[in-house]
């Protein structure tokens, strides 16, 4: 499967609001929905006031198929969120050049089917064409999502350690499983 990477515009948050409604998304991706939420968390990345890069996904063009939105991705240095950064260095060493990614696949009939672990591997591997900044992803994923972390593994991710960090959730155990990928060498 191909995927094309869109920068998510204002006229993608009614979609972004289905599926953060949508209660597997919802889930793990514990956010408000609400048209005020939305502008609120994915605005100011739209604006270019956060460093945070979000994208729509969507399946490529084939067999004069239209492209069809599936799902959303996002990457950030963790030195633009310092946070985050300070909260992930107190568990794991977190060298500079250090960036994480988000995703979620919207359309649940592409769940389950190993469409997210394809993802992963084709946004990862336009981050290391974008971004010659960052060297290393390191993503800590609840450890109750696992097929959220196997799909990191599938994406050639390896499991670094677990350790407890603060969930999106408050449902959720702190029990993480960090997985990291180092940039490829020539």
């Amino acid at each position: 499967m191909r995927f094309e990477f869109r920068p998510l515009g204002r006229s993608d948050f009614d979609l972004v609001i289905r599926w953060l409604a949508d209660p597997e998304v919802h889930r793990w991706w514990h956010h408000e929905f609400t048209a005020e939420a939305v502008e609120r968390d994915f605005g100011p990345a739209v604006d270019g006031t956060d460093p945070t890069d979000m994208h729509l996904v969507l399946t490529a063009e084939r067999d004069g198929l239209r492209a069809e939105p599936i799902g959303l991705v996002q990457s950030y240095s963790f030195a633009d969120h310092p946070g985050d950064e300070q909260e992930l260095a107190a568990v794991i060493d977190v060298p500079p050049g250090t960036g994480s990614i988000d995703y979620l696949i919207g359309e649940a009939d592409n769940r389950g089917r190993g469409v997210g672990t394809a993802m992963i591997r084709a946004y990862v591997d336009r981050i290391w064409v974008t971004k010659p900044s960052i060297d290393v992803l390191i993503v800590p994923v609840v450890a109750a999502n696992v097929a959220s972390w196997k799909a990191l593994a599938g994406a050639g991710f390896t499991r670094l350690r677990q350790a407890n960090l603060e969930p999106d959730n408050p449902i959720d155990d702190p029990l993480h499983v960090i997985m990291g990928l180092d940039r490829p060498r020539p």
